[in-house]
């Protein structure tokens, strides 16, 4: 059956059409072409014709101009657009006039600079030119790192190796920085928020270092989809920057329907399993050998539904090999065997986090299928665009969870289609990630008493850096006389670089590694009695040794997997701004602390908790910000008597969950930015409390929009509980309830409604 066939299937057939909340069919987009610039080498010219392009897509001959011209740019067009091309012809046209010259890619990941190089070098080839092109990241042999440092026209790496390797090493990297023309930064979307805040001060270190060697390099910036491309751009690159967002590319026609799954217990607004939704849908593209990709939002659901896809690919006589996962802590040959599988057409279906939404070239999949929201009309979008890379009919398929937010996006499709993607929000000039960087800078390069970096003077940061005995100054400039190295203490993500590693030992003759996790996720996944699965295969953890980052686990057959409670707290450090109300509120500095509790046993397919354990780890902790709500006593009093503690719990923890799930469509944020905790007795206000945290320590100014958006989110939460549909309150208004009587609902529209709103005019 093709996909036509299948889509007509889905579309008429009553029983699935009952569950279809939204469709929609986008027409076929015709290609806009412009000649090759007259100005383009003709080496270059004949070597693309070669490729078979015969013309560039406007948008490629508008940023060759650009840049010809001497301007920064940002492109910003659809995946599949040919993206690429708007910085390799202008890199590889000034190479072949300038043989000197260079050019820096930065990618966010590995494993985009691998499949970027290739493409790169496949170019290079038809040309028959002298161009060398290497990558330099944490893989790269030491025996090559100086004929890199040395030979290399075109330098391909990440933000990290740039701030820990390349910039302290400057002076090894002489012929790089004398002769750097061109930085590209790909992938312009994920510098957002912390991780965003850092690199746009990795940027202002390589641009201080650059002119020390007296070459200015220009900016080629590119992302698919972003709300604010070229504010972002500005600030990250720290000029302005030209935008270039009309695609010229082609595209195929697209359906797209939003899955809602059907209500299976009414009274407490229960809907059918998501993932049971997601294998059924999978299973019939599976069925006619269309090519999908299914995402999941974390590593446990793609694992789940890597499980049941194989599953189904051995009911339907498939080979399950041809059904694979995809997420971070695969091995680095593993992602690029599974990569490498799907363009080549061996791999029919994956299912992967959102690890595989980036520009990685996977081939040509004819469906996309989403298992929730993914948190933002960014990711969405990106991630439906995985399927469909050339002019063929394609289909994306977003299917609900119970989640308020998931909620809101099917009853509202009006609001995904007709708002922008989130602006991306990056505070290069948060005090701590500042500090950090202006450490580094010092170490770079003695740092004058009046020379610019950020946008406020430093010299204050540069005194209280002096007391510390971490820099001197001499009246003219800031020397670094501290020993350690400094930028090896700066992680660019907000989080430890160390991993545990993940070793099976089900030989104990050969004990091989598995895989590894990053730090902080490490407590919820490979705690001790944690199954682990990869790549489809359950794995039971033997033993988790903290001090030396190691977990030992063996392979086993089971039918259930492990999901881990984690218990979270808050203190307040310094509130920077309150407002006095019916509904007091304020904003400012937290320390969040977090720690796994226990671990439950939920059986596959059936999500049924069939047990539970405990988990002996130590507690964690970080810096953020966050905004809070106060209930006032006179709101929760009651006929003669306040609430007694079990009701006000049930109330905070209903409004807590409303606002957390409603905020990310006002602040234009990931879900999974946002954390909360409510307290029937906070130390910081001694009343009832909420608190919504931004997950990303140090926070990127989410906290302080939450406080100002105040009277628009009490009105969302208002309207999302009230309009929904169950009796006492479920897992799309105020959370799941399980006890009958339960109050919650109506006690957080209660608390909403005391609230002073102001008029909307």
């Amino acid at each position: 059956m093709t996909l036509r066939q299948l889509l007509d299937r889905l579309s008429s057939d009553p029983r699935r059409a009952s569950k279809i909340a939204f469709w929609r069919e986008i027409p076929p987009r015709p290609a806009r072409f412009v000649e090759f610039p007259y100005s383009l080498d003709q080496n270059l010219v004949s070597a693309l014709r070669r490729r078979g392009i015969e013309q560039l897509y406007s948008h490629q001959g508008e940023a060759f101009e650009a840049v010809r011209s001497g301007r920064h740019i940002t492109v910003v067009t659809p995946t599949a657009s040919g993206k690429t091309l708007c910085y390799n012809l202008p890199v590889l046209d000034r190479i072949l006039r300038e043989p000197g010259a260079r050019a820096l890619y930065l990618f966010p990941t590995k494993a985009l600079s691998a499949d970027q190089v290739d493409e790169l070098q496949g170019l290079i080839k038809l040309l028959n030119a002298d161009i060398k092109t290497f990558t330099y990241d944490g893989d790269t042999p030491a025996s090559a790192r100086r004929a890199i440092r040395a030979a290399g026209h075109v330098v391909v790496t990440n933000p990290d190796m740039l701030h820990t390797a390349i910039l302290p090493h400057h002076t090894k990297w002489l012929r790089l920085f004398e002769n750097l023309r061109y930085v590209i930064i790909d992938e312009l979307h994920q510098y957002r928020g912390v991780f965003g805040s850092h690199v746009g001060n990795v940027i202002r270190r390589l641009r201080r270092i650059c002119r020390f060697y007296g070459s200015d390099p220009q900016f080629i910036c590119t992302s698919a989809t972003i709300g604010n491309p070229k504010e972002h751009a500005d600030r990250l690159v720290g000029d302005p920057v030209t935008l270039i967002d009309q695609t010229g590319a082609p595209s195929g026609e697209k359906v797209i329907a939003f899955i809602n799954p059907p209500v299976v217990n009414r009274e407490l607004g229960i809907r059918r399993d998501t993932l049971m939704e997601v294998r059924d849908l999978a299973g019939d593209l599976i069925h006619d050998s269309i090519p999908t990709i299914v995402f999941g939002r974390s590593r446990l659901t793609a694992e789940l539904l890597t499980t049941y896809m194989k599953d189904l690919a051995k009911e339907y006589g498939h080979d399950p090999a041809t059904i694979q996962g995809y997420r971070a802590g695969y091995l680095p040959s593993e992602r690029r065997a599974i990569e490498r599988g799907l363009r080549e057409g061996t791999i029919q279906a994956v299912a992967s986090t959102n690890a595989l939404e980036l520009g990685i070239d996977i081939g040509q999949l004819g469906a996309a299928i989403l298992a929730g929201y993914p948190g933002s009309i960014a990711s969405t979008w990106q991630q439906m665009g995985r399927a469909g890379r050339t002019t063929d009919l394609s289909a994306a398929f977003l299917v609900a969870t119970s989640d308020p937010l998931d909620q809101y996006i099917v009853r509202h499709p009006e609001y995904f289609f007709d708002h922008s993607p989130e602006h991306a929000l990056i505070n290069p000039d948060n005090l701590l990630v500042l500090t950090s960087h202006l450490k580094c800078a010092a170490f770079e390069l003695p740092l004058g008493v009046n020379e610019p970096y950020g946008a406020t003077g430093v010299n204050d940061i540069m005194r209280a850096l002096a007391e510390q005995k971490i820099v001197h100054g001499d009246g003219a400039r800031w020397h670094y006389v501290a020993e350690r190295f400094p930028a090896e203490d700066v992680s660019l993500r907000s989080a430890s670089t160390e991993n545990v590693v993940i070793i099976d030992q089900t030989n104990h003759a050969r004990p091989d590694v598995v895989g590894e996790v990053d730090l902080n996720s490490a407590p919820g996944f490979v705690h001790e009695d944690a199954i682990y699965i990869h790549l489809g295969q359950q794995f039971h953890v033997e033993r988790l040794d903290w001090e030396q980052r190691r977990a030992y686990v063996k392979r086993v057959n089971v039918d259930y997997y492990t999901q881990a409670e984690i218990a979270v707290g808050i203190n307040v450090i310094n509130e920077d701004g309150s407002a006095p109300d019916t509904l007091p509120r304020a904003h400012g500095e937290v320390v969040v602390s977090y720690r796994p509790t226990i671990f439950k046993k939920l059986k596959l397919f059936t999500q049924e908790n069939v047990g539970w354990g405990k988990i002996h780890l130590p507690e964690g902790t970080y810096h953020t910000t966050a905004a809070w709500w106060i209930v006032n006593p006179a709101v929760i009093a009651g006929p003669s008597l306040p609430w007694p503690n079990d009701r006000l719990q049930g109330a905070l923890a209903a409004l807590s969950y409303a606002l957390v799930n409603i905020a990310p469509a006002y602040l234009m944020c990931d879900r999974r930015d946002l954390g909360r905790v409510y307290e029937i007795r906070s130390p910081h206000t001694a009343r009832p409390t909420i608190y919504v945290y931004e997950v990303l320590p140090g926070g990127v100014g989410l906290a302080e929009r939450m406080f100002r958006l105040h009277d628009e989110l009490m009105r969302a939460a208002i309207e999302l509980i009230e309009h929904c549909g169950c009796e006492q309150g479920c897992p799309s208004c105020v959370g799941p309830v399980l006890e009958v009587g339960n109050t919650g609902k109506a006690d957080a529209l209660q608390i909403l409604r005391s609230a002073r709103l102001h008029t909307v005019m």
